[in-house]
């Protein structure tokens, strides 16, 4: 199989290409360069591999939750290209791709839950809670965005691991689950090769898309700065 997956939604941009269980990977940090640097990278990946765009069996990016601008731009690039190319896109959590990502970094223990944070602004965190299992992470509870006062751990695991950038609200958080959590990683920033790995899977149990149906998911609708008076 021949996947391209992207990554806009925080802020690192990447791109990574699984062939055939190989990936291969582009990751810049760049808050404010995903525009600039993403089809370069697709580009690379693929001369690299020697592929035509044409020769993809899929595309795969991660819908959100994250930025709102950067999550567009990756959904923008992702439903224009499986258009031109008639191939079908898998979204992938951003949330359950860096709770991966956790699993790998952390060598988290089979069973333990990992619970991921982002910074949503406007006073909230990005909030969802997994478990590692098989290697893997299985979703415990809805994603949701919530002050960080309240964040709650669903059953599921006696044992918690963190991750994310919007632990660094952990002195709001409380106690019950703040206290709970051993580790903390809050470097995590997402990379387009978590991502791939868990489209390849969604892709094989049915979960891919048509290019209209590859949306981005915000899980709250306001936007994320202030509105002026009388707007």
């Amino acid at each position: 199989m021949k996947l391209l997956a992207l990554d806009t939604s925080s802020e690192g941009c990447s791109a990574a290409l699984l062939v055939d269980g190989e990936i291969s990977e582009r990751f810049e940090l760049a808050p404010r360069g995903h525009t600039r640097l993403l089809m370069p990278m697709v580009r690379e990946l693929l001369a690299e591999k020697n592929l035509a765009p044409a020769e993809l069996d899929a595309l795969a990016f991660a819908c959100g939750p994250g930025s709102f601008t950067g999550v567009r731009i990756a959904t923008g690039v992702v439903q224009g290209l499986a258009w031109g190319l008639d191939i079908p896109v898998v979204p992938v959590s951003s949330l359950e791709a860096v709770a991966l990502g956790a699993i790998d970094a952390l060598e988290i223990p089979e069973d333990t839950g990992i619970a991921v944070a982002f910074d949503a602004r406007m006073g909230e965190v990005y909030w969802g809670c997994f478990a590692a299992r098989s290697g893997l992470p299985v979703a415990l509870a809805p994603e949701q965005v919530c002050p960080p006062e309240a964040v709650t751990l669903p059953a599921g695991a006696e044992r918690w691991f963190g991750a994310g950038p919007g632990w660094q609200y952990r002195s709001a958080m409380p106690e019950e689950v703040s206290g709970r959590v051993d580790t903390i990683d809050e470097t995590l920033v997402l990379r387009a090769a978590w991502v791939g790995r868990l489209a390849v899977i969604a892709y094989e149990q049915g979960k891919a898309v048509p290019a209209e149906q590859a949306q981005p998911v915000y899980i709250r609708d306001e936007v994320a700065w202030k509105k002026l008076p009388g707007r």
